[in-house]
This record gives structure tokens, sequence and C-alpha cells, in this order.
């Protein structure tokens, strides 16, 4: 294998990687791969890393302990569903890794050879939501791991990984999946068509997994709602700004996953015995609140980006530069918001909106805070 599935689109990490691949030389001998200890596949989400990761981890078990080359479609099989005996894949309990999510998994089981294979491989999704705990337990292993090991982290957020960890890893950069390639993906997987798929993978600003959302049977209802909010201020409709569909839908979200960590939690104590059981289920409560939290500021700070988004294509429109709009999929409403004002009132919006965002960050109360943004923007809207 010379060129991992996945890589395509990803030169940085198609070059990284390609030492870490069985290959013949130059008289057609087998060399073996030269894998690092450990790498850290890090860019937006959506752009392949766990795709790579599951290829890195077919290549390299593929390889027997003696050298002999292993069943690869049998290998790929037992990656896929996750039950090859010298792959261990760890995600975060309830959005964050805690020492006990590594501790049995990697650190104590790296001392242990391999099953098949030559190597073992550790592959750690989400790896910034480990806590202090659980990276200092990880970094012992980043140290002195046993040459059969390799350890791959994957992250969206590296800047939040300890600079220890970082700098034990080779680092492998994965870049925004091109427009077009996701815009083909996108009418292929969600059925939409070309232009409302050009659309989502535009206001997905370079992370794909946003954009599927935006395809899917979310999408619309999340694009509609943040286009009501923007469009209610740029035409000075009386009554009640419609910012709550967009409170509620990030409300929702947050419950929903708030109780899929719960039932998950739930499902996991029923196997263990008594003491362990109640410590989940402890755990469990606390970091259903911590999602809950966090997957509604998250689902309200996509929606004020659409928003903020759309005052900038109406600007955009304003200049004529209607090639720069994201929202390619509503151009005839953007060019009747663009006509209602002007380009440094539509501006000035985008500022309001931004500035709501890096307020949410901070501090709680988002419908308080919606509700003075609603009137932030008739200012700038106004007339003076």
């Amino acid at each position: 294998m010379s060129v991992l599935p996945g890589t395509e689109h990803q030169p940085h990490a198609r070059a990284v990687l390609a030492r870490a691949l069985a290959r013949e030389d130059a008289a057609g001998r087998p060399v073996p791969g030269d894998p690092s200890h450990a790498y850290l596949f890090q860019g937006p989400p959506g752009s392949g890393k766990r795709t790579v990761a599951r290829a890195l981890a077919t290549a390299l078990l593929s390889e027997g302990a003696d050298g002999t080359a292993l069943d690869p479609a049998g290998v790929a099989t037992r990656v896929e569903r996750r039950s090859h005996p010298d792959l261990t894949w760890v995600r975060p309990t309830g959005g964050i890794m805690r020492k006990e999510d590594v501790d049995e998994a990697v650190v104590q089981a790296v001392s242990r050879r391999p099953f098949e294979a030559r190597r073992r491989v550790f592959v750690l999704e989400s790896a910034h939501a480990m806590n202090d705990t659980a990276a200092n337990r990880l970094l012992k292993t980043l140290e002195e791991p046993p040459d059969y090991v390799v350890l791959v982290l994957l992250s969206e957020r590296p800047g939040e990984l300890l600079t220890t960890i970082r700098s034990r890893c080779q680092i492998v950069r994965f870049d925004p999946l091109p427009e077009d390639d996701l815009t083909g993906r996108l009418q292929r997987d969600h059925g939409v068509d070309a232009l409302t798929a050009r659309a989502c993978a535009r206001l997905g600003l370079g992370d794909a997994q946003l954009a599927r959302t935006l395809a899917g049977p979310e999408g619309a209802p999340m694009r509609a709602a943040a286009e009501a909010v923007a469009r209610h201020a740029v035409h000075a409709v009386p009554g009640q700004p419609p910012w709550k569909a967009m409170s509620e839908a990030a409300a929702e979200r947050g419950k929903a996953a708030g109780a899929l960590v719960e039932a998950e939690a739930k499902e996991t104590a029923e196997r263990l015995p008594d003491r362990e059981r109640r410590r989940v289920e402890r755990n469990a409560k606390d970091d259903a609140k911590r999602v809950v939290r966090r997957e509604r500021t998250a689902a309200l700070d996509v929606s004020l980006r659409l928003c903020g988004l759309w005052f900038r294509d109406a600007a955009s429109v304003a200049l004529g530069a209607e090639d720069a709009v994201h929202h390619v999929d509503r151009v005839a409403q953007l060019r009747e918001d663009a006509a209602r004002s002007d380009v440094h009132r539509l501006l000035r919006c985008v500022d309001v909106v931004d500035e709501t965002r890096r307020t949410f960050r901070r501090n709680a109360g988002e419908d308080l805070q919606l509700d003075a943004m609603s009137v932030r923007l008739a200012g700038a809207l106004a007339r003076r």
C-alpha cells in the first residue's frame, strides 16, 4: 500500500504517513513500515482524521509478527467493527476523557504484546477532551512506549492538549476538504440538489461535519431560524424578534445530548460491580449537565454564525460581489436585503452578532443576550 485511503486530499498526511507503510524497494523487495510511536492527527471536524486513523490501523495490523502479510480485507473488517485484538479505540465518556478511560485501555494495555500483528495500535478520539489527570497518565506512556506500540491521537482543538503531549507526537495536519469535493459528497450522501449542497459546503467554513449537518434533516430548520432573525432586523418587522425558535432548538439539542450520555453510562454501569456502577452513574450526572450546556451553547453559536454570514453575504451583494456569498441558494433574498440597507450598516450587524457569540462563551443567560442582540441589530440598521 503506497497511499492511505482518505489522504487523497490531504497532502501533508499522505507525505508524513507514507513512511509508516510497508512498501517495496527499487528491486521489488518488501520493506517493512516504519511508523512513529505516536501521531497527532489535527484538523477541523469532518476533515477525515477518523477515516485515515482506521486506514492506518488496517495497514499496520496487516503485517504479521513474523513480517508476513495478513489478509488486509479481513483486518479492515475487524478494524471497522473495532473487534481486532490488537486495536484499542478510546472515546471520551460524556465529552470528557478521564483517567479511568485511558488507564486500563491504554496505560496498562501497552505492556501486553500484540496477539496477531507486529504492532498494537491505540486510537484516542477527541484527545483534547482529556482532563489533566488523564493527560499526565498518558504522558508517561508517550515518553517510553514499547517498540510495538503506535498511538494515534485525534483532535480538532490541539491547542487544548498539554504542550508536553503535543511535543511527543508527530504532527499530521488535516486541511478542510476542497469545496467541490465536499459539495459532491453532500449531494451523494444527503440527496440534496447541487445549489443547496454548495451552500452547505460554504456555510460550514471548512468544517465538513457542520456542512453535513446543514445538508441533513436538522439543517433546513437551523438555517431558516438564523435567516429569520437576520431578515426580521433588516426589514424592521414589528413585534417580538424570532430568536426564540433558535434558542428552543439549541435547548432541545442540548437535552438530547445529555440524555445520550446518561443512556450510555447506564448501559455501561449495568455490566459493572456495585462500587464501580455507582461511580459511573455519579460521573454521568455531572457529565450530562456539562454536555447539555456545551451542546446548547455550540448549537446557538452555529445559528449565530449563520446569522452573521447572512449579514456578511448581504453586504457582499451590495458591493456587487455575489460570487463571494455563502448562501448561494438564497441570492434573490440577499438582493432584497441588500437593497434595503447599505454595506456599512450590514457590516455593523456582523460585528453585533460576533460580539454576542463571544459573550456566549463567557456568560450564561443566552435568552437575555439574544434579546439584547435584537435591539442592537435594530440600532445598527437604523437610518440616522
